[in-house]
């Protein structure tokens, strides 16, 4: 081979293996770490024997586990359920995509704001004239935050401060959904 054939080759071959260095960097993690699904624990584990009583009745709260962490924030979680418990439609669920995360600022609990969208949404589907419909909504509404407070601070930066386990947040988004789904079901019943 000539000298400039030798160059042609070394220089394509050094292109292909520097292409390959960002694969070759990531395989030690692709190989040893554990997927978000073999790290999780089972909601029995943690959650109270009570809670979970009550968690594995509620439809929303089951349906939780699919979207909480897979790709939806707590309030998109928790509203999707809510929508698809009440037939409405699954891309409403951008009207929650500012509020995960605390608003995105580790303020106000997501699984309280969609828990009070859900309730709002179920307001307007009452059959009754809208200052009655208000009543019930703004008393439904109350009655969640008030149940909220002592379970939970409102803030996420209170909630799971920093080094914490997202554990905190998925039994707390359960609890939340087993409850907004009674209560809309409750209202849909009225």
């Amino acid at each position: 081979m000539d000298k400039q054939m030798t160059g042609a080759i070394s220089t394509m071959e050094r292109r292909k293996f520097l292409a390959t260095l960002p694969f070759l960097a990531a395989a030690p993690l692709l190989v040893f770490s554990q997927s978000e699904e073999e790290k999780k624990k089972p909601l029995t584990a943690i959650m109270k024997a009570d809670e979970w009583e009550q968690v594995k009745q509620s439809p929303m709260a089951m349906e939780l586990e699919e979207y909480f962490g897979h790709g939806y924030s707590c309030a998109e979680s928790l509203w999707l359920t809510a929508l698809r418990r009440m037939k409405k439609p699954e891309e409403l669920v951008w009207t929650a995509g500012a509020f995960g995360g605390g608003m995105g600022q580790k303020d106000i609990c997501g699984f309280l704001s969609a828990g009070l969208m859900a309730i709002g949404t179920a307001a307007g589907q009452l059959k009754m004239p809208r200052p009655e419909a208000r009543k019930v909504c703004s008393r439904e509404a109350k009655a969640y935050w008030q149940w909220f407070q002592p379970l939970s601070p409102i803030h996420c930066a209170e909630i799971r401060p920093p080094g914490s386990s997202g554990d905190i947040c998925r039994r707390l988004g359960h609890i939340c959904a087993t409850k907004v789904n009674q209560v809309i079901d409750a209202m849909a019943g009225a």
